[in-house]
């Protein structure tokens, strides 16, 4: 297992990732079938996110499959360049292994490096294990975005979190 930044010719790859992960969990953004981007316009969007010195976009590498990422956006705003929100995805496979947490020590790392002081994210209500690993990398709740979310015919909450580095 080999966590690395992400490459132009890791598109298709990684496009194929967060298309399974929509398949596999209900705690992403995208129900299975709305991500609709080609592997050009997520090549573009790797180089684009790899020229920005205030994101990254760690993904973990096992025998030259994606298994698992880590992206986080920063903006070059001089209010907030010290921030990044952040969004994991691990394939159900390889969940309970310490990729989860191994992703965060890396990504510390690269916002030390970066002068990022501010990791921000977003974690439904119902999604304990994601809380868990939060809270293991001392991440805090900051508050509650009610019924921000409808997934399944039902209203979810988004919990917010973050940690200062």
């Amino acid at each position: 297992m080999l966590i690395r930044m992400i490459r132009t010719e890791d598109a298709k790859n990684y496009l194929n990732l967060c298309k399974k992960l929509d398949r596999e969990t209900e705690f992403r953004l995208y129900e299975p079938g709305e991500l609709n981007i080609s592997i050009d316009q997520q090549r573009k969007i790797i180089r684009d996110l790899t020229k920005n010195k205030k994101s990254t976009l760690l993904v973990v590498d096992v025998d030259r499959q994606l298994v698992g990422y880590l992206l986080a956006l920063g903006r070059d705003i001089s209010r907030v360049k010290h921030c990044v929100h952040i969004s994991i995805g691990i394939l159900q496979d390889y969940v309970g292994q310490g990729i989860g947490t191994k992703l965060f020590i890396e990504l510390e790392k690269w916002a030390i490096q970066n002068k990022i002081h501010r990791l921000e994210l977003t974690v439904m209500e119902n999604n304990k294990a994601g809380q868990a690993l939060y809270k293991k990398m001392d991440f805090k709740v900051e508050g509650v975005k009610e019924h921000s979310l409808f997934v399944n015919g039902c209203y979810i909450n988004d919990i917010y979190m973050a940690k200062l580095v």
